[in-house]
């Protein structure tokens, strides 16, 4: 357990500025030949496992650029830092802590906190006084249909959490000679914002291969049951079953298809780890299609940690646990910053601003390129499939470490 007073120590990555901070641009400070980021992230509060992870993910980037020599801006090299501040978890003290960074402590180069919440609650802050936010850790859409200039996200946002899943249903129609516009989809997802984004995004996807969603149940927030939409997927035999309920609605999913001995040729969800089917439902989980934003099997690769799989053993020695994803995408943020900065060759915030508009760059996280709104449209999300009780990557098949199974077999086959 952190104390507050560490909490609050400075630890650096990026620059504190000087002048006005509602200045059309400002200079950033740099201690000596420090540079410093400023970050509100959730060390107590509902978010603090997933705000250490975040926080982990930051430090192992500092770790590792200043082991590399430091971050080269214009023809000086500099070490990097940063500067936390507890959020608490809630959007309205990440606001705060926001104003807080860039008023009293000056810092202008801001890392995003964890979760899509707190992210709402920094974003109009860093807008307001034009301060660079790069963030790993809100997926809401809602986050990039503000007008955002000053925000933006390494991370595939939640409407892509299972579009990869029809993606996948196409490949493999067309590689039995089908027309992958003849794929049916069933979709069942929990009537929240998060569930939404995503049958969203799936129907957006099953649109544009001319797709026909056959089913599209709400389910609700308490969620115990889905016999009324499985009894409608035996009868209307669908050719992919996507499910987003969370933790419940993961675990619901797995054990009622085997309960009922729902044949379904693929059944893709979110939320698989938190919901532990593996270790719940044993050989039930097997073949089910689970969504993540990254896994260390992926052969994305980048100059500061090599593939994927070298940054999950560097992770692992630091902090002796597998890194999730939350910290990976962390740790991009970090790296996607100081490519900017060396790009900009400068502490201007708005030259650093319009370089990290420009990136296009592959790191052992994925690939970042951002469009317009600030959303990262060149990561798609992975899916891995639970096969022998093991999760295999296998989409985008591009970067996957195995074949998906497809069809899922008959439970009278298993």
């Amino acid at each position: 357990m952190l104390s507050k007073g560490k909490i609050l120590i400075a630890l650096v990555v990026a620059v504190a500025a000087v002048g006005l901070v509602v200045a059309t641009t400002a200079v950033a400070k740099v201690e000596g030949d420090t540079i410093i980021f400023g970050a509100a992230v959730s060390f107590t509060g509902k978010y603090s496992t997933n705000g250490k992870h975040t926080k982990n993910g930051y430090d192992l980037a500092v770790k590792r650029l200043n082991e590399m020599g430091g971050v080269k801006v214009g023809d000086k090299t500099y070490k990097v830092e940063i500067k936390y501040y507890d959020d608490e978890s809630t959007p309205a003290r990440a606001g705060q802590l926001a104003d807080r960074l860039i008023k009293q402590d000056g810092i202008k180069f801001i890392l995003g906190p964890y979760g899509s919440g707190p992210t709402k609650g920094m974003a109009p802050i860093t807008e307001k006084y034009k301060i660079p936010m790069v963030e790993g850790n809100g997926a809401s859409r809602a986050l990039f249909n503000k007008g955002y200039r000053y925000l933006f996200a390494v991370l595939t946002t939640s409407e892509q959490y299972l579009a990869e899943s029809i993606n996948l249903l196409a490949e493999e129609f067309k590689k039995q000679g089908r027309d992958p516009s003849t794929a049916k989809v069933a979709i069942a997802v929990e009537n929240d914002p998060f569930s939404m984004d995503i049958r969203a995004g799936v129907i957006e996807d099953a649109k544009r291969y001319g797709m026909k969603v056959i089913i599209d149940d709400k389910l609700p927030k308490e969620l115990t049951d889905m016999t009324a939409t499985l009894t409608k997927v035996k009868a209307l035999r669908p050719d992919a079953l996507i499910v987003s309920g969370h933790s419940k609605g993961a675990a619901l999913a797995v054990r009622q298809t085997a309960q009922m001995k729902v044949d379904v040729p693929m059944l893709a969800l979110t939320h698989c780890e938190a919901a532990d089917v593996v270790g719940k439902f044993g050989g039930d989980a097997n073949y089910t299609l689970c969504a993540t934003q990254w896994a260390p099997t992926m052969t994305y690769k980048d100059d500061w940690f090599g593939f994927a799989g070298d940054y999950a053993k560097r992770f692992e020695a630091e902090y002796g646990y597998v890194p999730p994803y939350q910290a990976a995408e962390s740790t991009a943020s970090v790296l996607v910053y100081v490519d900017a900065l060396q790009r900009a060759g400068s502490f201007d915030t708005e030259k650093v601003r319009d370089a990290i508009a420009a990136t296009k760059l592959e790191t052992f996280y994925g690939w970042v390129d951002f469009d317009d709104t600030g959303k990262n449209i060149a990561k798609p999300m992975v899916l891995r499939q639970v096969q022998k009780g093991v999760y295999i990557p296998v989409a985008p098949s591009k970067f996957a470490a195995g074949q998906v199974i497809y069809p899922r077999p008959l439970w009278r086959d298993r």
